[in-house]
């Protein structure tokens, strides 16, 4: 059971800091392709955003699916293991399950709706977007905390000889 733990960590870290990287490279690069200032706040680009589709080409492989269900597994591992190991590895897994309901709740769906968005609602769609980027800040802040948490965690695993 620990060889399991302890490949389950690894893997952990591993899809943690590439979620880390890569969405770090999607806000600096991606996102202001899909959202252009204007006078009067964001417009959206639904065709770049339609073209890229990276939650489909890039983000469903790497995150919707295999970081949810190593979070769920992490967390399950976490909690077997004594502490210190326990305390990191349990924030490392709360902190991402806490990154997870914000993706599934706000950030998967308004990326549809903003795909979709009526031109002749600029205003609604400006503040929906001025949420994204504001509230995208705060979920690289969790995926680089739960990183380096489960990055810690990893680093108090015994040595096997």
């Amino acid at each position: 059971m620990a060889l399991i733990s302890e490949i389950l960590l690894w893997l952990f870290v591993l899809n943690l800091g590439v979620a880390t990287g890569a969405g770090l490279f999607e806000t600096r690069i991606v996102l202001p392709q899909w959202f252009s200032r204007t006078a009067t706040g964001y417009a959206v680009n639904g065709e770049a955003m339609r073209a890229t589709d990276t939650g489909r080409r890039f983000w469903g492989m790497v995150t919707t699916l295999p970081l949810t269900l190593l979070t769920l597994a992490n967390l399950a591992a976490a909690g077997l293991a004594s502490p210190p190991l326990h305390d990191w590895w349990l924030a490392a897994a709360l902190l991402t399950l806490l990154e997870r309901i914000g993706t599934f709740g706000f950030f998967i769906p308004t990326a549809l709706r903003l795909q979709r968005a009526d031109a002749r609602q600029p205003a609604a769609t400006s503040r929906l977007i001025a949420w994204w980027r504001r509230l995208n800040y705060l979920r690289l802040a969790l995926n680089l905390l739960a990183w380096l948490a489960a990055l810690r965690a990893f680093s108090l695993l015994p040595l096997s000889s």
